[in-house]
Parts: structure tokens; sequence; C-alpha cells
């Protein structure tokens, strides 16, 4: 199986405004270019594009291809789900959306502290474990935005999981809000063989700095969308990324990319560190994380902890749901852990801080940024 997924969270729109507008004629031709390339999997999930991506796949490739000659990956929703009665509904939604009889690989959606009640005093592992005795899911997995621990620990206490899907590029390898790295290095340590997520980080690494694609450029003339792939692909136990394509440019030049991939060299490596370096010296918040403001709370809030993810979601620029974003609600569920709602502009912080950062104006933003409905957070 060729290593590129189609993942369908990113469809063209006949309207920007309206999800639910996919271009299926697009989409057909996009389907059929990734098929022609010798590419058959394909990547879809019960609420992207307000459920229309499950049935713009069946019209895409179940009624359009041989059941034998593609390969369907679907999620359950654990976010949306809090008690038992909703899960057999569901995935025969699902079924019925996609138009299949089975799914090859099926996945438990985002299994973190913010999908909790989905799971925990939910049996939807038993669920899905159950459907693919019955045939239904060949595969069983889940994905995260989790951190290594609590991967882990999910992994140990559901043994029948046979694969992970990840967020893991370039930018958030050592990214200390993303673990990228140490979370690799947990499904490594297991066995499970690894589906990547957001090679590109949603975008933003095919338009980086000029100064970071200059060095790139010079190296090899290869374009940063190569060089992102390229490191991803090369890491051991990878056995799918997904890209997710937005028009059929998209689509041909991933196709050019990924059939003539070569493995990433040590040189390129040492210029992509220096292209993070650069990336990250372009943030928000020039917050060095010196941790002298800490002696001085009152609320004993992390203030480099979250300025990091702050600037990570600043960098990211994406209105939509991030991973770092879930990282600050999965943060702000443990006991005793304070976020920027917590701030009391004292401004004791700001006494300490080397950089001058005016800490309690930019906690404003960290709390407008953060905690919001999307991630559970409700106004006061």
């Amino acid at each position: 199986m060729k290593k590129m997924g189609f993942g369908m969270m990113r469809l063209p729109l006949t309207d920007k405004n309206d999800l639910k507008s996919v271009d299926q004629n697009q989409i057909n031709e996009m389907v059929d270019k990734y098929m022609q390339a010798g590419f058959n999997y394909f990547d879809t999930a019960y609420p992207y594009h307000d459920g229309v991506s499950e049935v713009a796949l069946r019209k895409a490739v179940v009624e359009r291809y041989p059941r034998d000659s593609f390969v369907i990956a679907d999620k359950l929703p654990l976010f949306l789900i809090t008690e038992n009665e909703q899960l057999e509904p569901i995935f025969q939604e699902q079924l019925e959306r996609c138009g299949v009889e089975y799914f090859d690989y099926y996945l438990l959606h985002n299994v973190s502290a913010f999908s909790e009640a989905g799971f925990v005093g939910v049996n939807s592992f038993e669920f899905a474990l159950e459907k693919k005795k019955e045939g239904k899911i060949k595969h069983l997995g889940f994905s995260t935005h989790a951190n290594a621990e609590y991967i882990e620990n999910i992994i140990k206490e559901h043994p029948e999981l046979e694969f992970i899907q990840l967020q893991i590029n370039y930018l958030d390898w050592e990214n200390d809000a993303i673990e990228s790295k140490k979370c690799y290095e947990v499904a490594r340590k297991y066995d499970l063989p690894i589906l990547i997520m957001e090679p590109l980080k949603g975008g933003f690494l095919v338009n980086i700095p000029e100064e970071a694609e200059k060095l790139m450029k010079e190296y090899n003339d290869e374009e940063p969308v190569t060089w992102a792939l390229k490191y991803v692909s090369s890491l051991d136990g990878v056995f799918m990324v997904l890209n997710g394509v937005s028009n059929i440019e998209q689509m041909e030049q991933n196709i050019q990319i990924m059939d003539n991939l070569e493995e990433i060299t040590d040189e390129e490596i040492e210029i992509i560190s220096k292209v993070v370096g650069i990336i990250n010296s372009q943030i928000t918040v020039p917050c060095t994380k010196c941790n002298y403001c800490l002696s001085s709370c009152p609320k004993n809030i992390n203030i480099p902890k979250l300025f990091d993810w702050y600037n990570n979601e600043k960098i990211e620029n994406n209105e939509e749901f991030t991973a770092v974003g879930n990282a600050y609600r999965n943060y702000s569920k443990i006991e005793n852990n304070s976020i920027a709602s917590d701030c009391i502009a004292c401004g004791l912080c700001v006494k300490e801080c080397p950089q001058h950062i005016d800490i309690p104006e930019v906690m404003k933003d960290v709390k407008k940024t953060f905690e919001k409905p999307l991630y559970g957070f409700t106004k006061e």
C-alpha cells in the first residue's frame, strides 16, 4: 500500500462559508487522479464537513470503484457521545453514509481528556471491538491529540488497539505542548503502526518564512511541502501519511511528491532544525521560558507554558479545533492547574520579566484564544 492517504477533512467547497457545500465534481476528479496514481486510502470522520464528508466519499469512491480497490478509514466521534445508546445508531449511520458493509480501518476519534465523556462510563471501546468481531471493522485503532503519558495509559488499558493516528510534523516534533516525538516514541515502544495527521500543520508548513524557505531551496531546490512530507514519511513505523487536499492542484502536487520521495538525510534534518528555529523566532510573545515570573504569581499560573501554547496557536493561525487548544483544555481539567482566566492582573510578574512583557495584558488574549465553547469553556 502506498503511503499517502486522502484526508477528506478539507474538501473543496462551492461556498466557502458553508462546510456542507462540497464540490462533488472536483472531488470526483481528485479521487480519479489519486486512484490512477496507485493510491487508495481514504480517511473520513462523522463530523467532517458537518457529516457530508462521508457522503462525498460514497459518491466519489464507493459508487464508482470496486470495493476491493480502495480502503476506508472512519472514526467514532467520542466527543459527541455521552451514553451507550448512541453508539449503534451512529455506527449504522456511518455505514449508510459511506455506502459500505464494513470499514477497513476504524478509529476511536481523539481519545483524550477532551472526549472522556464518550468512553469513560460509556462502552465505546467494547462496542468497537464487538463490531470488529462481527466483521464490520477490519482493523481497530485510535486517533489522539493527548500527551505521551496519557497515550501510553490508553494503550496499556486497551491492548486490542492495532494502530494509532498522531499529529506529527517537523515543527511539532520537539514541541513541549504537542509532544510529537514523545508520542511517536510511545507508539514505537508498543509496536503500533502509525498514521500521521497534520504533516503540513494545517498548511502552515507550505508557506513558511522566506528566510526558512531560502535555506531549503538553496540546498536542493525542493519546495517546503516536499521537505515536510519527506520528514514524516521517513520515520520508522509510519504506514500512512494523511494529506488533507482541498483542490485538484494540491492533489497533483502531492501525488508527484509522494511518488518520488527519498529518505531524508542527516544534512536535511540539520537544515530543518534551522528552519524550526526561524519559525519559532517569529512568535507572538517573546517569552524565553526563563521562569523568573513563576515565583511571583499568587495564582501559581505556569506563565511560560501558557505562552508556549499561545504562540503555537498563533503560528498555526487556525480558528478551528487544534491540538494546542485541546492540550490547553486537558491541562485546565487537572486539579490545581491555573489558567489564563485565573490571572488577577496584579502585575507582580511583569517586574520579574527580563523581556518586559505585559503579562496580564497578554493573558487576556490567551483566555480569549483558548477559553471558548469550542473547547468546553462557558461564559461566566
